[in-house]
Protein backbone atom coordinates (compact mmCIF):
# COMPACT_ATOMS: atom_id res chain seq x y z
CA UNK A 1 0.00 0.00 0.00
CA UNK A 2 1.15 3.56 -0.67
CA UNK A 3 0.54 6.63 2.11
CA UNK A 4 0.21 8.98 -0.96
CA UNK A 5 -2.69 9.61 -3.45
CA UNK A 6 -3.32 11.57 -6.43
CA UNK A 7 -6.85 13.60 -6.48
CA UNK A 8 -7.78 15.58 -10.35
CA UNK A 9 -9.79 18.68 -9.41
CA UNK A 10 -12.95 18.51 -11.54
CA UNK A 11 -14.43 22.09 -11.42
CA UNK A 12 -14.17 25.38 -9.51
CA UNK A 13 -16.68 27.00 -7.48
CA UNK A 14 -17.84 30.86 -8.61
CA UNK A 15 -19.58 31.85 -5.30
CA UNK A 16 -21.43 35.08 -3.41
CA UNK A 17 -18.59 34.52 -1.25
CA UNK A 18 -15.37 35.87 -1.36
CA UNK A 19 -14.19 35.53 2.14
CA UNK A 20 -14.30 32.81 4.75
CA UNK A 21 -15.58 35.69 7.32
CA UNK A 22 -19.75 35.35 6.84
CA UNK A 23 -19.57 32.07 4.91
CA UNK A 24 -21.80 29.76 6.55
CA UNK A 25 -20.12 26.97 8.64
CA UNK A 26 -22.77 24.26 6.97
CA UNK A 27 -24.73 23.64 3.74
CA UNK A 28 -28.51 24.33 4.01
CA UNK A 29 -28.44 27.01 6.52
CA UNK A 30 -28.74 29.74 4.25
CA UNK A 31 -30.42 28.80 1.43
CA UNK A 32 -30.58 31.94 -0.67
CA UNK A 33 -26.51 31.27 -1.39
CA UNK A 34 -25.86 30.20 -4.66
CA UNK A 35 -23.23 28.96 -6.18
CA UNK A 36 -22.19 27.54 -9.90
CA UNK A 37 -19.72 24.59 -10.20
CA UNK A 38 -18.08 24.91 -13.09
CA UNK A 39 -16.70 21.71 -14.78
CA UNK A 40 -12.98 21.51 -16.13
CA UNK A 41 -11.84 19.59 -19.47
CA UNK A 42 -12.10 16.52 -19.30
CA UNK A 43 -14.87 16.44 -16.97
CA UNK A 44 -17.29 19.27 -18.35
CA UNK A 45 -18.71 16.26 -20.84
CA UNK A 46 -22.41 16.69 -21.25
CA UNK A 47 -22.64 12.59 -20.83
CA UNK A 48 -21.07 13.14 -17.09
CA UNK A 49 -24.09 14.92 -15.69
CA UNK A 50 -26.78 12.81 -18.20
CA UNK A 51 -29.36 11.83 -15.31
CA UNK A 52 -28.02 14.13 -12.66
CA UNK A 53 -30.82 16.89 -12.97
CA UNK A 54 -33.39 14.18 -11.83
CA UNK A 55 -31.97 14.77 -8.58
CA UNK A 56 -32.67 17.67 -6.31
CA UNK A 57 -29.84 17.80 -4.43
CA UNK A 58 -26.06 16.58 -4.67
CA UNK A 59 -22.49 16.06 -2.58
CA UNK A 60 -20.00 18.36 -3.28
CA UNK A 61 -16.66 16.95 -2.08
CA UNK A 62 -14.13 19.35 -2.28
CA UNK A 63 -10.83 21.00 -0.74
CA UNK A 64 -10.57 23.76 2.25
CA UNK A 65 -8.08 25.04 -0.05
CA UNK A 66 -7.92 28.59 1.79
CA UNK A 67 -6.66 26.93 4.95
CA UNK A 68 -3.71 24.66 3.87
CA UNK A 69 -0.88 27.24 4.80
CA UNK A 70 -2.20 27.05 8.53
CA UNK A 71 -1.27 23.63 8.37
CA UNK A 72 -4.31 20.56 10.03
CA UNK A 73 -4.38 20.17 13.66
CA UNK A 74 -5.13 17.51 16.08
CA UNK A 75 -7.99 19.10 17.61
CA UNK A 76 -10.18 22.41 17.43
CA UNK A 77 -12.40 24.42 19.39
CA UNK A 78 -15.94 24.53 17.73
CA UNK A 79 -17.49 27.74 17.39
CA UNK A 80 -20.80 26.09 18.20
CA UNK A 81 -19.69 25.47 21.74
CA UNK A 82 -18.10 29.23 22.08
CA UNK A 83 -14.80 27.96 21.74
CA UNK A 84 -14.87 26.97 25.03
CA UNK A 85 -14.14 23.34 24.59
CA UNK A 86 -11.45 21.31 22.44
CA UNK A 87 -12.65 18.41 20.17
CA UNK A 88 -10.68 15.95 18.14
CA UNK A 89 -10.70 16.84 14.53
CA UNK A 90 -12.32 13.36 13.46
CA UNK A 91 -15.03 15.04 15.71
CA UNK A 92 -15.56 17.95 14.22
CA UNK A 93 -16.07 19.52 10.28
CA UNK A 94 -13.37 21.67 10.95
CA UNK A 95 -11.20 22.52 7.80
CA UNK A 96 -8.03 21.99 9.23
CA UNK A 97 -7.98 18.46 8.48
CA UNK A 98 -4.95 16.32 7.31
CA UNK A 99 -6.40 16.11 3.72
CA UNK A 100 -8.49 19.51 3.54
CA UNK A 101 -11.46 17.95 2.32
CA UNK A 102 -15.02 19.05 2.73
CA UNK A 103 -18.31 17.47 2.18
CA UNK A 104 -21.34 19.94 1.25
CA UNK A 105 -24.86 18.50 0.79
CA UNK A 106 -26.37 21.19 -1.27
CA UNK A 107 -29.53 22.08 -3.31
CA UNK A 108 -28.72 21.38 -7.36
CA UNK A 109 -31.24 24.31 -9.16
CA UNK A 110 -30.30 23.32 -12.70
CA UNK A 111 -27.40 22.78 -14.92
CA UNK A 112 -26.29 25.63 -17.14
CA UNK A 113 -24.96 24.33 -20.78
CA UNK A 114 -24.68 27.88 -22.27
CA UNK A 115 -20.95 28.32 -21.97
CA UNK A 116 -19.53 24.37 -20.71
CA UNK A 117 -21.22 22.17 -18.07
CA UNK A 118 -21.94 24.44 -14.39
CA UNK A 119 -24.19 23.27 -12.17
CA UNK A 120 -26.43 25.84 -10.46
CA UNK A 121 -26.28 25.31 -6.54
CA UNK A 122 -28.40 26.98 -3.38
CA UNK A 123 -27.91 26.62 0.41
CA UNK A 124 -24.04 26.62 -0.17
CA UNK A 125 -21.04 26.63 2.15
CA UNK A 126 -18.39 27.33 -0.19
CA UNK A 127 -15.86 30.24 -0.82
CA UNK A 128 -15.32 31.19 -4.50
CA UNK A 129 -12.56 29.59 -5.96
CA UNK A 130 -12.80 25.87 -4.29
CA UNK A 131 -11.40 23.32 -5.89
CA UNK A 132 -14.27 20.25 -6.09
CA UNK A 133 -13.06 17.06 -6.50
CA UNK A 134 -16.22 15.01 -6.34
CA UNK A 135 -19.92 15.17 -7.61
CA UNK A 136 -22.75 12.92 -6.14
CA UNK A 137 -26.19 12.72 -5.85
CA UNK A 138 -28.41 12.97 -2.51
CA UNK A 139 -30.26 10.04 -1.70
CA UNK A 140 -32.75 10.87 1.18
CA UNK A 141 -33.60 7.17 1.20
CA UNK A 142 -29.87 6.39 2.68
CA UNK A 143 -28.79 9.44 3.22
CA UNK A 144 -30.91 11.01 5.52
CA UNK A 145 -30.68 8.32 8.69
CA UNK A 146 -33.46 9.18 11.56
CA UNK A 147 -31.86 7.21 13.81
CA UNK A 148 -28.63 9.15 13.69
CA UNK A 149 -27.80 11.51 16.85
CA UNK A 150 -26.09 14.85 16.71
CA UNK A 151 -23.75 14.47 19.42
CA UNK A 152 -22.34 17.46 20.95
CA UNK A 153 -23.31 19.50 17.34
CA UNK A 154 -26.86 19.18 18.83
CA UNK A 155 -26.44 21.31 21.35
CA UNK A 156 -28.97 24.16 21.63
CA UNK A 157 -27.53 27.36 20.28
CA UNK A 158 -29.11 30.67 20.01
CA UNK A 159 -29.46 32.61 17.23
CA UNK A 160 -29.78 36.34 16.59
CA UNK A 161 -32.65 38.54 15.64
CA UNK A 162 -31.77 40.63 12.41
CA UNK A 163 -33.04 44.06 11.78
CA UNK A 164 -31.88 46.67 9.09
CA UNK A 165 -32.03 50.66 9.29
CA UNK A 166 -33.67 51.86 6.45
CA UNK A 167 -31.14 52.78 4.19
CA UNK A 168 -29.74 49.01 3.98
CA UNK A 169 -33.41 47.98 3.38
CA UNK A 170 -33.82 49.83 0.05
CA UNK A 171 -30.33 49.23 -0.64
CA UNK A 172 -30.86 45.42 -1.05
CA UNK A 173 -34.48 46.03 -2.14
CA UNK A 174 -32.87 48.17 -4.98
CA UNK A 175 -29.76 45.46 -6.06
CA UNK A 176 -33.00 42.53 -5.60
CA UNK A 177 -34.27 44.78 -8.43
CA UNK A 178 -31.19 44.92 -10.54
CA UNK A 179 -29.40 41.40 -10.56
CA UNK A 180 -32.39 39.22 -8.94
CA UNK A 181 -30.56 38.36 -5.88
CA UNK A 182 -32.81 38.38 -2.69
CA UNK A 183 -30.23 40.10 -0.91
CA UNK A 184 -31.72 40.75 2.06
CA UNK A 185 -33.16 37.68 2.89
CA UNK A 186 -29.25 36.12 2.34
CA UNK A 187 -27.82 38.52 4.49
CA UNK A 188 -30.75 37.39 7.30
CA UNK A 189 -30.32 34.14 6.62
CA UNK A 190 -26.07 34.50 7.35
CA UNK A 191 -26.56 36.76 10.35
CA UNK A 192 -28.64 34.88 12.31
CA UNK A 193 -26.23 32.08 12.48
CA UNK A 194 -23.57 34.76 14.13
CA UNK A 195 -20.78 34.25 12.13
CA UNK A 196 -18.65 36.56 14.14
CA UNK A 197 -15.45 33.86 15.85
CA UNK A 198 -16.10 32.78 19.78
CA UNK A 199 -13.03 35.34 20.69
CA UNK A 200 -15.15 38.34 18.61
CA UNK A 201 -18.91 37.70 20.41
CA UNK A 202 -18.03 39.99 23.44
CA UNK A 203 -17.33 42.95 21.40
CA UNK A 204 -19.81 45.89 20.18
CA UNK A 205 -17.44 46.83 17.25
CA UNK A 206 -18.96 47.09 13.86
CA UNK A 207 -19.10 43.69 11.65
CA UNK A 208 -18.25 43.50 8.31
CA UNK A 209 -18.59 40.84 5.50
CA UNK A 210 -18.47 40.70 1.32
CA UNK A 211 -21.14 38.98 -0.37
CA UNK A 212 -21.17 39.27 -4.29
CA UNK A 213 -19.97 43.02 -4.79
CA UNK A 214 -21.52 44.52 -1.73
CA UNK A 215 -19.86 45.38 1.96
CA UNK A 216 -22.36 44.60 4.17
CA UNK A 217 -21.36 46.33 7.83
CA UNK A 218 -23.62 45.64 11.24
CA UNK A 219 -23.35 45.30 14.97
CA UNK A 220 -24.53 43.20 17.22
CA UNK A 221 -25.48 43.72 21.13
CA UNK A 222 -27.12 41.44 23.02
CA UNK A 223 -29.27 38.63 20.72
CA UNK A 224 -29.75 41.19 18.01
CA UNK A 225 -28.21 42.30 15.08
CA UNK A 226 -28.34 45.46 13.06
CA UNK A 227 -27.45 45.94 9.52
CA UNK A 228 -26.13 48.98 9.85
CA UNK A 229 -24.82 49.52 5.61
CA UNK A 230 -25.13 48.15 2.39
CA UNK A 231 -22.39 49.27 -0.39
CA UNK A 232 -21.59 47.90 -3.82
CA UNK A 233 -17.47 47.41 -3.79
CA UNK A 234 -15.66 49.70 -6.53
Amino acid sequence: MTDKVSIEVIGYIKSCFSEKFGTPRQSGLAPSAEARLRLVEPFNRREMVRGLEEFSHVWIQFLFHQVRAEGWKTTVRPPRLGGNERKGIWATRSPHRPNFMGLSAVQLKHIDFDSGVELVLAGVDLLDGTPVVDIKPYLPSSDSLDEASEGWAGRAFEKLEVEFLPAAVQFCSAYENETGVPLQQLITEILKEDPRPPAQRQKKETFGMRLYDVNVRWQVRAASCRVRSCEKVG
